[in-house]
């Protein structure tokens, strides 16, 4: 680009924001028509760098302004997860001269900014819970409340990942996330929930994944402790083995359900209908709302985190651990349907959700 090289302006915004926003990318003062590649380089907590980029042609005014809702690099076998939400994700965006496709650690860049990535919104408080024998973290929205609450099961590799329940009380909802262990574990954990003083006890969600789904309404059909027309059910992911722990349950259940399905589950794939066949029986499908990914896999995460076909997890009836899935788009829809049904469904609530 010869002297224009050096004034080439790239601004992201917000430079500052939520794991699941979406964010401009404005990159100014090129020649109309120039190609270029936006990089982005961010290191985990574990040492390993994730990059993705995209390759753009300027306009007339030599400017490319575009909507990016995340960075999807290629497919991997190793998962990026924020273990430490109280710090943020730091992603490093830089513009390259041409379609790059590799190489960038060894080129100088045209123009580069840092921009930070947060699970926990400004004013979110995170509680380490022990009472009652817990190992959980109760996270809680800015302000007094009180706010509705969802009780965050997690699936089979006893991990106890509190991004997706920071986010969620960054959107209003005080979130408990707790270890995957027995049924009087978990009425426990509803039980310090719903007492919380900044929690409306009588609105609770439960959100499972995977294996977590089946704890989930087991506790709905035969859990005396949970009060199940008060309590409304997302359940994320699900598989052969979940449907025959549910096949009768489904009739003793009197709170909405969102159920979201990855059709190109290879962990524990499902068969499609079987879910909507049973409570159809049951007489209670209008409480049942389904989401259907045909490209997704087994694990369908909060949005704009990489892609992965495989897990560290391996079912017992597989060779390997893969998880499936091509496409991302998938995460933001469901993470956006997730938000709006939980709104819906708690809109009598003192507290507004955002």
């Amino acid at each position: 680009m010869d002297r224009k090289q050096c004034c080439v302006k790239l601004s992201v915004q917000p430079s500052r924001g939520l794991m699941d926003e979406k964010f401009i990318v404005l990159v100014q003062n090129v020649w109309p028509g120039f190609q270029l590649t936006v990089h982005a380089l961010h290191q985990c907590e574990d040492g390993h760098s994730w990059e993705a980029f995209g390759h753009y042609t300027a306009d007339a005014t030599g400017t490319v302004n575009g909507s990016q809702s995340g960075w999807n690099p290629q497919t991997s076998s190793r998962q990026m997860r924020k273990m430490n939400v109280q710090t943020p994700m730091e992603v490093t965006i830089s513009v390259y001269q041409g379609h790059q496709t590799e190489g960038f650690v060894d080129q100088v860049s045209l123009a580069g900014v840092l921009v930070e990535r947060w699970y926990m919104a400004p004013g979110v408080h995170r509680i380490p819970i022990t009472e009652g024998g817990l190992t959980a973290t109760l996270f809680l929205p800015p302000g007094p409340g009180p706010f509705p609450g969802l009780l965050d099961l997690w699936g089979g590799t006893g991990d106890l990942l509190e991004y997706r329940a920071a986010l969620l009380a960054s959107h209003g909802i005080a979130s408990l996330l707790g270890k995957l262990v027995d049924n009087e574990y978990f009425e426990t954990a509803y039980r310090v929930l719903q007492q919380h003083p900044q929690v409306l006890g009588s609105r609770i969600a439960m959100l499972g994944l995977s294996f977590g789904c089946s704890v989930t309404l087991k506790m709905a059909a035969y859990s005396h402790v949970l009060k199940v027309r008060q309590v409304l059910f997302i359940i994320l992911t699900y598989c052969e083995l979940f449907l025959l722990f549910v096949s009768e349950q489904v009739g003793r259940l009197q709170c909405p359900l969102l159920l979201v399905v990855g059709e190109d589950d290879q962990n524990w794939p499902a068969y499609e209908s079987a879910m909507d066949e049973m409570m159809e029986r049951a007489g209670n499908s209008h409480l049942l709302t389904i989401l259907w990914y045909p490209n997704a896999g087994h694990l369908i995460e909060p949005p704009y985190t990489p892609l992965v076909r495989a897990s560290t997890f391996k079912p017992a009836q597989s060779p390997e651990t893969v998880d499936g899935g091509t496409f991302s788009c998938s995460q933001e829809d469901a993470w956006r349907k997730t938000l709006v049904f939980l709104r819906e469904n708690l809109k009598r609530m003192k507290v507004l959700l955002f």
